[in-house]
């Protein structure tokens, strides 16, 4: 049973609808906000959190009149306190404190918590029933089966806010599961798109921060330059609509408006569309079951003239391989797939290892983890963590040798 909403699901809205924003100092915090901004009459903010942003956390927190915030670090909570003398919200600090927010009595939760970190929290909102529009990736990427069963269970709604997955969402609402033949997800291709395997290998860090179409951060931007990003959002997909690895197709589209594709029994093959703003997907779940009205610029397509399409590159772009063969391998593979990512990239941006060797890393913590017989079915957020801190320790062990290696 998934507990991402069927076609036609109407949820019952009360006139103002109560939100809790994880993470609301990031990018997708940032977009989340904005979008409150300009419907104020119809949302209420109880929680806030950020992870060590306490000016930024305070001003939102004063603007919105929010009931509780919480930073992440436990050694900010002075600064927050301060931050926010004379005004009615609550303080908190450390992990405890933002699954406390999470907890808290709000209609729609926005989990946007980067990381593993935002694991528990999220079930936090899951398992009280809530309204979930997820942003962080591991929820399901670490812990995909179990985090659909307890929403199911608890009866909450899983909405996708990151625009891939919010387009299938839309798109599927076409179709019945036993008419879908495939779904597929689209990439820019990043700024590697039309590189040579050598040229990306020695890619700098300022070349890998500079995406075509999307602003986002850091580390999610290197992530689109290695397509390490798509192959999360692959395995995404899989947990979050219940799909085969076979059932989930990639296609590079330079362009980034169409954000995902479905295809049905009848040849019928239903796309969503929009300008790259991922204040679309996120208005799209804010509204839910309803639309709001958007602040994204309007698709103007004669503007833009043409769409085109290219198949990946498995050859140059590696880390999407890497996806399917976790997935496959189930078990706790896509939480290594992920943890060992995130050493590598830190350690890229560190200069520690070349562009190229992200991959490599990951690729040599995943087969270093089937080989030692640790795949074993995880039940609870903390089997998920223990296997993520297991598999960046083991990332970290091997990160040396991988450096030393030439492509």
């Amino acid at each position: 049973m998934s507990a991402v909403p069927l076609r036609n699901s109407k949820a019952a809205a009360s006139a103002v609808r109560v939100v809790t924003v994880l993470g609301a100092t990031g990018s997708i915090g940032d977009s989340t906000m904005d979008l409150l901004r300009a419907s104020r009459d119809r949302y209420r903010v109880e929680a806030l959190t950020a992870n060590t942003n306490v000016q930024g956390l305070a001003k939102l927190a004063r603007e919105f009149g929010a009931r509780f915030a919480a930073v992440a670090d436990p050694a900010r909570l002075a600064e927050l306190k301060d931050a926010l003398a004379g005004t009615r919200t609550e303080c908190g600090a450390g992990e405890n404190a933002i699954i406390e927010a999470a907890a808290r009595p709000a209609d729609w939760v926005m989990a946007a918590v980067s990381g593993a970190a935002g694991l528990k929290p999220a079930l936090a909102a899951v398992d009280r029933g809530a309204t979930v529009a997820l942003a962080n990736k591991e929820c399901l990427v670490c812990a995909g089966d179990f985090f659909m069963q307890r929403a199911a269970k608890a009866g909450a709604c899983i909405l996708p806010a990151d625009s891939e997955h919010n387009a299938l969402f839309q798109a599927l609402g076409s179709g019945n599961r036993e008419e879908l033949v495939r779904v597929i997800i689209t990439a820019s291709g990043g700024p590697f798109r039309t590189w040579a395997s050598a040229d990306i290998e020695q890619a700098t860090l300022a070349q890998a921060l500079k995406h075509p179409n999307w602003s986002m951060g850091q580390k999610i931007t290197i992530d689109s330059a290695s397509m390490m990003n798509k192959g999360l959002e692959v395995i995404e997909a899989s947990y979050l609509f219940a799909l085969t690895p076979d059932e989930i197709d990639v296609l590079v589209h330079p362009q980034s408006i169409i954000h995902g594709m479905v295809e049905f029994s009848d040849c019928s093959v239903v796309a969503q569309l929009g300008a790259p703003d991922m204040r679309t997907p996120i208005a799209h779940c804010l509204g839910w079951p309803d639309r709001i009205v958007g602040p994204a610029a309007k698709l103007d397509l004669a503007k833009i003239g043409r769409l085109t399409f290219e198949a990946p590159d498995f050859g140059r772009f590696p880390a999407l391989r890497l996806a399917y063969d976790a997935l496959r391998t189930g078990r706790g593979a896509t939480t290594v797939y992920n943890a060992a990512n995130e050493v590598a990239v830190a350690a890229f941006i560190a200069g520690k290892i070349k562009f190229g060797a992200i991959a490599r890393l990951v690729e040599a913590t995943m087969n270093d983890w089937v080989r030692s017989g640790n795949l074993a079915p995880l039940a609870s957020a903390d089997d998920a963590i223990a296997v993520d801190h297991r598999a960046r320790n083991k990332a970290a062990t091997l990160l040396p040798q991988i450096a030393a290696k030439a492509s």
